[in-house]
Parts: structure tokens; sequence; C-alpha cells
């Protein structure tokens, strides 16, 4: 995920800022971390370079 789509994101759930969270991080984009809302406090993983902005309800059906 590059860091200019931070810009854009907002939380799938109540449409709050993300704050993001780095774990690994190339020359070109985060590879591995997460973004989590601030304001409902869900918690959105980045893996290989993908972030996974599915809600929590959408991802247990």
């Amino acid at each position: 995920m590059r860091r200019k789509l931070l810009d854009i994101l907002c939380c799938p759930v109540c449409k709050g800022e993300l704050t993001l969270n780095v774990v690994e991080e190339n020359d070109v984009e985060i590879v591995e971390g997460s973004l989590r809302c601030g304001t409902c406090r869900v918690e959105y993983p980045i893996i290989d370079g993908i972030p996974n902005l599915l809600p929590p309800e959408a991802e247990d059906s």
C-alpha cells in the first residue's frame, strides 16, 4: 500500500480517520502493517502491500 492512499481511505464501518502502523516498508510501499480507526477502534491488516478493509461482520460470513 502506498502512503498516499492513506489520504483517501476512511473506516468502512464509521467513516472515521485511519491511523497507520507500519511493520515492514520498502522504497515503494508499506508491505506489512495495519490501519486502525480511532473512532470505532476496528483494525484492518495490511498484508503483502494490500489493505484488507472488509468490515469485521463481512469477514465472518
